[in-house]
């Protein structure tokens, strides 16, 4: 199978390159179509990725946690959208995890709960109970990159291959 080509990176098949992906994502990947590539990691943020190796903001797709709350009962969800689209937290995802109060979690506690770098937080791999919220536009996409666990290396995958992960819902998120 030949690697996609994308920005200046040789990427490779994340099967072949375990020690790319944080292990919640390798554990998790099982048989999807995805590559994988090392990166700086002081490059990891999505702008200086997107720029240091010429990958368009529109092929990149941001994963953020978000932690819902009702009643004293707290929750968390994923949110993956198209790095150059914000997320609607307070309105379209607020409303459809049925919660009260919405905000983004705690870096640690993003870290903590995931088992990923801050930066690196893919869909892939997150506890089997959180909802992935993924925009219609990532689905849409093509290929995108994303997160790999880890803050040294980036996952590439067709978008619409996110919306099969077992606990993902494909909604318009975006504010554009």
């Amino acid at each position: 199978m030949t690697a996609p080509v994308l920005g200046k990176l040789e990427w490779q098949l994340a099967s072949a390159v375990p020690e790319l992906l944080a292990e919640p994502t390798r554990d998790a990947l099982g048989d999807l179509p995805a590559y994988a590539v090392a990166i700086d990691p002081e490059l990891a943020d999505t702008a200086a990725f997107c720029a240091e190796y010429d990958v368009p903001m529109a092929a990149s797709a941001n994963c953020v946690i978000v932690l819902g709350k009702r009643g004293g009962e707290s929750s968390y969800a994923a949110v993956l959208v198209l790095a150059d689209d914000r997320a609607d937290v307070n309105g379209v995802i607020r409303k459809h995890l049925g919660v009260r109060k919405i905000s983004f979690a705690a870096q640690d506690d993003a870290v903590s709960t995931t088992g990923m770098e801050y930066g690196g937080i893919t869909p892939i791999g997150l506890p089997a109970e959180w909802p992935v919220l993924v925009d219609e536009g990532v689905v849409q996409a093509g290929l995108v990159v994303i997160g790999s666990g880890i803050r040294a290396s980036k996952i590439l995958i067709d978008g619409a291959e996110l919306a099969k992960l077992p606990s993902a819902t494909v909604l318009a998120l975006a504010q554009r």
